[in-house]
């Protein structure tokens, strides 16, 4: 954005907010049903404080999305479901097509920044920090709501509630009536079946999903890659470039709810095979490489909201098993190559596995026995246990001899030796917090908390937060908050060997974000809304892999990195009829890399999105939406063009609420063929795939779908 564009942003911006607004427009009348009848049970939010409570109220910038919207909007994952959130970037990265959401600028490939939470519970790994290099997505079928806070969330969450939080609601038996049984097919030979139940004896309720997804993948070509170079200097034709990405998937995600009084009881299973790795984990193609994945959950939590007259209580155990494998052998380089030292007629073969194991258990309560005080106090226990370390490969040291394997070697397994890719070790956490919402005038209320947390291999970390929230009337919020956060190292981080690219380094620092936000939440109407929001922060200690001065070609992992950066975000929505609806916003941020005053890569610097929905006869609907991604930056050092904007627009005909319980969707996804690009990976002398990572053109499906 040039600075005439830019300073027309802020004049805009600086034009509505202070821009006298006529207080003769509200009504007095402030009880709770008026509230509801103007923000509906929807904007209901919890994520922000730990209790249920307006969303436009909370100490927190926050979107709700609700299981209605998204069948609405057509969506069948949940990265389709997140791009809709202003400020808020869905791309991927080479290796498996893996998304990375990036908020408001902040942008690392493995994306350790973002906390996902599957009802409250972290889905963190100790390996890259990320939520599973064998990710493969998650169906939407199963999901009551989805909660995403803008900025940290330390405060409340600990380690990784960083550039943001996202909190996926699953389904319980008061969100499924009966039963309903699905079928969707569509491009790339995908293929989904659905099942959800629910029942009741007495006072226990139990809710059942089963979700199963099959698919070949998007099949858009790699024009050069990794390996292609290779072939330029040694005279080899191993590249499979020319070649399309491999984003096969066969996906299982099955969910158990129960709850008897104050009793909730969860299991889940998420299973990934025959996944295929994208354009590579190197940036060189493999058309056979396939990992999979087993993530299971088992949680139990107890609920007392009276506990004594001033006291209510939450107490819960948690834990995930998780797992990274692979099914057949993955070539960093395919066969055929030669790295410069002989021809490899099995390619450069290296099956990194990795199982964890993570525990947690919690306890908070709210004390309202103070006048105009509501108070939250917890504390809580983690231990996360990398517990098997498996790797079996063709290079590197043989550990029967200690020397180096010879070109062409057959596969060793180093498992269980000090030649393995990583050490197994584990991580405890402990922690405390307190918080205190203060309503201290009938219009100001101010939350101020802070979280404690100490870790068994970095030490202790402080998070405050601060929020003013004035409630003007009963239509017009205004908030102003203060953050603090930060991001635990992950073991790659602190811990890789034998690694020939990146090593680990023990004595790293946690990341850290400080922010400062903005927001004003105006109901003009019942059918007409706006919000908008104001933001800083300065990204501290960024934990970057930085070349070895020895010159070995190896770089460790150093706190060498600092970004501040500042924007707006806009959102609005209209009813002008029953049975229409408009929703919009845009987004604009300003990120720059302090350490060499550029702009910071990758991330887009303005974002629009627009959807109709239209009941244009009873039960039938027709969905429009456009997604359109400008200004995205290139690294450093990396001479291409900028990475192209794009516009995809999307289209979904459906029916849907009628008395005969038969649901249909008809949809196209990227209705005008965009040609969608997201960045790939810098590179010396050059990009490994120059012409970056394409997303799929346009694709179709047809879902039908019964409730008895």
């Amino acid at each position: 954005m040039n600075i005439n564009r830019q300073r027309r942003t802020w004049l805009v911006l600086a034009t509505v907010l202070l821009s006298p607004i006529s207080l003769a427009e509200f009504s007095e009348e402030d009880d709770e049903e008026s509230l509801l009848d103007l923000y509906g049970n929807e904007d209901m939010i919890s994520i922000a404080t730990g209790s249920q409570q307006l969303i436009a109220k909370a100490p927190a910038v926050a979107s709700v999305i609700t299981a209605k919207q998204i069948r609405t909007m057509g969506a069948t994952d949940l990265d389709q479901v997140l791009e809709t959130v202003p400020g808020l970037h869905v791309g991927v990265r080479a290796a498996g097509y893996n998304p990375i959401y990036t908020f408001r600028g902040i942008n690392a490939e493995l994306n350790p920044q973002i906390l996902m939470l599957i009802n409250g519970i972290p889905i963190s790994n100790l390996f890259h920090g990320d939520r599973n290099l064998v990710w493969g997505g998650m169906p939407v079928n199963a999901i009551s709501r989805v909660e995403i806070i803008r900025g940290p969330g330390s405060a409340v969450y600990g380690a990784d509630a960083f550039a943001g939080v996202i909190n996926v609601i699953t389904k319980n038996a008061g969100d499924i009536d009966g039963t309903e049984v699905g079928l969707r097919a569509g491009s790339y030979n995908t293929r989904d079946i659905w099942l959800l139940h629910s029942n009741a004896w007495g006072e226990a309720e139990l809710a059942f999903t089963l979700e199963y997804h099959n698919t070949d993948g998007q099949d858009e070509v790699i024009d050069v890659d990794a390996q292609t170079p290779l072939d330029q200097v040694f005279g080899t034709s191993a590249s499979l470039a020319p070649g399309s990405v491999n984003l096969s998937r066969d996906n299982i995600d099955m969910r158990l709810d129960v709850t008897y009084r104050n009793w909730q009881v969860r299991a889940g299973l998420q299973r990934r095979e025959d996944w295929g790795n994208g354009a590579g984990v190197a940036q060189a193609l493999d058309s056979n490489n396939r990992y999979k994945s087993d993530r299971w959950n088992l949680d139990a939590t107890y609920r007392n909201a009276s506990l004594t007259q001033n006291w209510s209580m939450t107490a819960q155990i948690s834990y995930l098993d998780t797992s990274q494998e692979v099914e057949e052998d993955l070539r960093i380089f395919p066969p055929g190559t030669n790295l410069g030292f002989g021809v490899l007629d099995d390619g450069l073969v290296g099956n990194p596995e990795v199982y964890e194991r993570h525990y947690r258990a919690n306890v908070s309560a709210f004390y309202q026995g103070f006048e105009s005080h509501k108070i939250r106090l917890g504390s809580g226990a983690y231990y996360g246990d990398l517990h098997k370390i498996r790797e079996t490969k063709n290079f590197g040291i043989d550990p029967a001899t200690g020397l180096p394997l010879p070109p062409n070697s057959p596969l060793v397994d180093v498992s269980d030796t000090p030649f393995a890719f990583i050490p197994e070790e584990n991580r405890k956490n402990y922690y405390a917090f307190i918080q205190d919402e203060w309503k201290f005038s009938n219009d100001w209320e101010l939350t101020a908390g802070a979280r404690v947390d100490d870790y068994s291999d970095f030490g202790s970390t402080v998070n405050p937060r601060l929020a003013l929230v004035w409630s003007a009337k009963h239509n017009l919020t205004g908030k102003l908050l203060l953050g603090r956060a930060f991001r635990a190292p992950s073991f790659a981080e602190t811990l890789n060997v034998n690694n020939p690219v990146s090593l680990g380094n023990p004595d790293l620092d946690p990341e850290t974000i400080q922010s400062y936000e903005l927001a004003v939440d105006y109901r003009a109407s019942e059918s007409t809304h706006y919000q908008i929001n104001i933001f800083s922060y300065t990204w501290d200690d960024i934990i970057l892999f930085v070349p070895d001065e020895n010159g070995s070609g190896n770089s460790t992992a150093q706190n060498a990195g600092k970004q501040t950066g500042h924007g707006i975000e806009f959102e609005a929505s209209w009813r002008p009829t029953a049975n229409l609806q408009l929703n919009g916003n845009y987004a604009y941020q300003q990120s720059t890399n302090e350490d060499n005053d550029e702009d910071a890569a990758n991330s887009p610097q303005q974002q629009i999105y627009a959807q109709l929905n239209w009941e244009f006869i009873p039960h039938w609907h027709i969905n429009t939406q456009v997604n359109w991604v400008m200004d995205r930056k290139r690294e450093p050092g990396d001479n291409r063009p900028d990475i192209d904007d794009y516009r995809q627009v999307d289209f979904t005909l459906s029916r849907r609420g009628s008395s005969d319980n038969w649901n249909f969707s008809l949809a196209a996804r990227n209705l005008f063929d965009s040609d969608i690009r997201e960045p790939s990976l810098a590179g010396a002398p050059a990009a490994a795939i120059p012409n970056d990572l394409p997303l799929a053109g346009r694709h179709y499906f047809v879902e039908l779908g019964y409730s008895f």
